[in-house]
This record gives structure tokens, sequence and C-alpha cells, in this order.
């Protein structure tokens, strides 16, 4: 493996053409004559990548072919990996990017070279921002192209990795086909390593065509580092939140991640403390548990109520713009984050910083505290939520609590749901009870419009034995269409929710409040009913009332739907302005 360094390595021409033309093995004829079937090649690096992503785990792959990737592509039907296609890079890339969140393992996702490669670039951004792992590995041109010449090869770039280093956590280069397992290894322990997030690994063409002598890749062994606390300052930590009066915990999406659920409840226990749970973060804390203060990130009685806090635990969480109610937050007490992120350790609030994975974070901080008594912590929690709930009530917004609630009650408490940047997810961030960790996800990390579907679809393809949700607006559904056609081909249970309020709601709602109209926010749009059943996939109309009826039929059934809802739904009032 070789990072990158400026160096080249260029093959001969004569080294091209043989890569570029590797030779065949000759099919036996049968006896009768018959039509002669033309042979795989001989193993070349595309089976080298197959045999590596095998050797560490790997059962499933997304992607989609491009003309430099087909060597990888041509090894998939030697291999038992599953594959599921996309119909375009960047919603394969969501796709990759909810199996990784599913099922905690790397997600391959095979891209082309150019345009393949930078289609991919927003979903993985999301995964960044969500530290999901996703281990993208993108074909480049054959390796005489390389170097930032202007050679005019199909899909070049003078420096393709360039578009990616600002976003991966780590980018790999291969050019030379015994680099291939270890750049491949090296990807995936980092992709693992907390926090997690999403890498880049890059071959060329030629090497990807090339045959390879060597042996057969078999057990790879790229076992994730601990990220774990150092033991003096979980002592330290321990002891001011024994010691507090009025602690209160922010469980971030690390918690979820690190599947620390378990160990942040009997902390939280321990200590009488009150828990937030962020918008990533959600049900990593029981939503009706006498300590919940749930997820109203977004309003200022929740906001007070953790500045006033003399000791606040943050774990799992940077305290991000949708985690401080727009940087309005500021805390008057003594502040300790458990982060496995370097970088977002008091990047927004001055803290004793523990730079570690939460649960080891948790594990510590829970054999060190002791345990403390608050006979009103509990009735601390039930006033606020009820300022909260009042607050809410005074706005007259009883559709919206309706569908969210219908929403609710027919989707199994088991099943994942995953939700596009609409107003419904907006209430979903605050007001949805995920029942279960690890069952709400949406594109809350960078914002992109288009994340429900592609990623419903990854995480079907995760786990088949549960249908999972998909929650879109019209506008945000306009980017996954094409994916009704990866939902028949390969089956998958996902039902598709799309709120049709004719334009990008959110938007409006923003345009009007600040200038007094919107603009660029109203969409022509098909009729989604009669769109999805084109594609072979069930799908009808319902209404607020029929909802839940019609969304539990959808839910209840095997296979792709889609059921639309035309509504115009809107916001609570925000607290940060």
């Amino acid at each position: 493996m070789t990072h990158d360094h400026g160096l080249v390595l260029r093959p001969t021409p004569a080294q091209t053409e043989a890569a570029l033309n590797p030779p065949t093995r000759r099919p036996a004829t049968t006896p009768q004559g018959g039509a002669e079937r033309r042979a795989s090649m001989v193993r070349n690096g595309g089976d080298l990548v197959v045999e590596t992503l095998q050797g560490l785990g790997a059962t499933t792959v997304f992607g989609l072919p491009g003309q430099h990737a087909l060597g990888m592509f041509d090894a998939l039907r030697r291999s038992s990996l599953t594959y599921v296609g996309l119909r375009v890079e960047n919603n394969a890339g969501f796709a990759a990017d909810a199996y990784g969140r599913i099922t905690g393992e790397a997600a391959p996702l095979l891209l082309s070279t150019g345009p393949g490669a930078l289609m991919s670039l927003a979903a993985l951004q999301e995964a960044a921002a969500a530290s999901a792992p996703v281990l993208a590995i993108g074909s480049q041109v054959p390796t005489a192209g390389l170097g930032g010449g202007r050679h005019g090869y199909l899909h070049e770039l003078r420096d393709q990795q360039a578009s990616f280093r600002d976003i991966v956590k780590s980018v790999h280069t291969v050019r030379t086909a015994s680099q291939i397992p270890s750049a491949i290894a090296a990807a995936w322990e980092s992709a693992l390593t907390a926090p997690h997030g999403p890498v880049w690994v890059e071959i060329p063409q030629d090497v990807l065509l090339a045959a390879a002598a060597l042996p057969a890749v078999t057990a790879m062994d790229a076992t994730p580092r601990d990220v774990a606390p150092r033991p003096e300052l979980t002592a330290v930590a321990a002891d001011l939140l024994s010691k507090a009066q009025r602690p209160a915990i922010i469980a971030g999406g690390g918690v979820v991640r690190s599947d620390a659920s378990g160990k942040l409840r009997a902390l939280a226990e321990k200590l009488n403390a009150p828990v937030v749970t962020t918008f990533g973060g959600k049900g990593a804390f029981p939503w009706e548990h006498p300590l919940s203060l749930q997820s109203w990130l977004e309003d200022r009685h929740i906001t007070d109520f953790l500045e006033d806090a003399d000791v606040l635990l943050v774990v799992g969480s940077g305290l991000g713009e949708l985690s401080s109610n727009y940087h309005t937050f500021a805390p008057r007490g003594r502040m300790i984050q458990i982060e496995a992120d370097l970088g977002k350790l008091e990047s927004n609030h001055p803290a004793l910083g523990i730079h570690a994975d939460a649960r080891l974070g948790l594990s510590a901080l829970l054999e060190t505290v002791r345990e403390r008594a608050d006979s009103g912590a509990q009735k601390r929690v039930r006033d606020v939520l009820a300022r909260v709930r009042e607050r809410i009530a005074s706005q007259e917004l009883t559709t919206e609590q309706h569908v969210l609630s219908s929403v609710r009650e027919a989707l199994p408490d088991a099943s994942p749901s995953f939700w596009d940047m609409t107003i419904l997810a907006y209430w979903a961030w605050s007001a949805f009870d995920p029942r279960r960790p690890n069952t709400m996800h949406s594109a809350q990390g960078a914002g992109g419009l288009g994340y429900a579907f592609p990623a419903a679809l990854g995480a079907a393809a995760a786990d088949r034995t549960r249908p999972v949700l998909a929650v879109s607006g019209d506008g945000g559904a306009m980017y996954s269409i094409a994916e009704l056609a990866t939902a028949r081909q390969y089956g998958l249970d996902v039902t598709w929710l799309i709120v049709d309020d004719g334009g990008y709601g959110i938007l409006r709602e923003y345009m009007t409040d600040a200038f007094g109209e919107a603009t660029a926010t109203e969409l022509a749009r098909p009729d989604f009913v009669a769109l999805a059943e084109s594609f072979g996939v069930p799908a009808l109309r319902t209404t607020p009332e029929s909802l839940t009826e019609h969304l539990a039929k959808a839910l209840g059934t095997a296979g792709p739907s889609v059921v639309v809802l035309p509504a115009t739904l809107r916001m609570f009032a925000p607290t940060h302005r």
C-alpha cells in the first residue's frame, strides 16, 4: 500500500498493454460441439479486491459499475458476496451508509472513476457527519494517466483523491496488485475505529485488470483500535458527577453507534441525572423513562434546563448546530465531554474533554461514580416536559401531531425508519419515540436531500426479516425515484411514505417568514401513485385520517410499496431566534 506522497509508478508501454489485455482461459468444447462459452479471465486485481472483502467478513456490497471498475464487478460473480446495485451513485452511497448504521459493519461501496466517483460525494459527506462506516472503493484511469497530466483518458481528473480528502476519514491509494489487500484492510480498520466514518480506496483500471499471480486472499486481520479514556480524566469526571447538585446528561449518536444505551441508563439511574438525546442519538435512552427529557433540543425550556445544570455530561456529541438549539446554548456549570472524534472535543464549549469511545467512557464512569440521591430530579423532568407540551399545544398543530402519531402507531417497534430533510422529519427529530436504539435515522448530519428511500433500501438489504420505513417530502422524493426500480428488482421490503405538499415545504416557510413570500420553492411533480405502479410497486393515496391503517397494511405486506399523503404540514415555532 502507498499513501499519497506524490509518487507515481508508471508501467512501460508493454506492461500497460499486458495489463489491459490479460490472458484468458480458453474453454473446452463439449464432445457434441455446441456453442463455445467465453471463459472468465484469469485471477486479476478485481479478484483480489473481492477476496479481501470476503476475508474481512463483508457479505454485501453496494455500487454501480463503470468502465474502469469492471474488473471489480466481474470478480463479484466468482464470489459469495451479495451485490445490490442502485441507479445513482449518490443513492448507492446512502444505501451503504444505512447498511453500516444498522449492522455496525463497514459497508463496501464500489464506484467507477470521475463522474461515478464524484456522484457519491454528498452521500459520503452524510456518512462522515453521521459517523457511518462506508468503505468506498473507486477505480482510476490507467496508471499511465496518473500524475496530473492531461492525457485525455475518459473520466480523467487531475487529482481524484483531492475531491475525497476533505470528506473521508482516510485515503488509501493502490498502484500495484500486491498492495490491494493491505490497502483495503487498512481502510476497513480506519472505517471501524471510533469514530466510524467513510474511507476512500483508489485502484487504477489496469491494476484491476492485470493478472494476479498472488495466492488467494483468505482471512484478513483489520481489528479496529479501541479509543479508551485516560483513567485520571474519568476519575475527575466521576468525582464531579458524584458531588453535583443538578447533574444532567446529553446523549448523542456516539452512544447509539457504540451500543452503549444500557450503560447510559445505568449511569443516569445511579446519578439520578436527567437525560436528553440529540437527534442523532434518538433511542439512546428510553423515551418514557422518568429521567427522560426526550429529544426536545429545539425548545428553550430544555435549553434553560440544561444551562442550569451544575455538571453537564455530554456523551458522543460535539454539540453542533442542531444539538445546541442553533448555538444559543450557553452552559453555566461544569461540562464533561466524552467524544471519540478528537476534533470535536471542546470545539464549541470549554469542558473536561475525554477522548474516548462512548461505551468505554461510560463503562469507566459507571465503575467509579458514587450513587447519588435526588428525590426531586424526576419532578423537574415532568415539569419541564409539561412546559414543552404547553408551548406546542398553544400553536394549534393538531394535524402535524396526528400524522406523526399515526406513523408511530403503524410502524412495528423493531422496524428501522429513515427520514429525509422534510417537515415531518423535523417534527420527528423532537417528538418521535423510536422505542428502540438504532431504529431511527435521518440525514441531519450533513442535511442533504434524497437520503430516506435509498438508505431504507440499504437497511432492508442488511436485515430482510423486518419491514423498513422511508419518509420523504415530494421534493426529496424526486431525488430517488429511480431507486423504485432497485426496490422492485431486489424485492426489498421498504414502504415509502411521501408527504406531498407541492414543493420544498420547509424552505417555503423559511422564505415566507424572512422575506414575506417564497421563491423557487413550488414544484411540478408526477402522480407518485401512478409512477410507482409503473415500476411494478404497489402504491396508494391516503389521508391523515386513514394514514395509520394504510401505512400499517403497506408495512405488513412483503416487498416495496409507496403511500402518498397529500398534506401541507407546518413546523412548530422556533425558540432560538
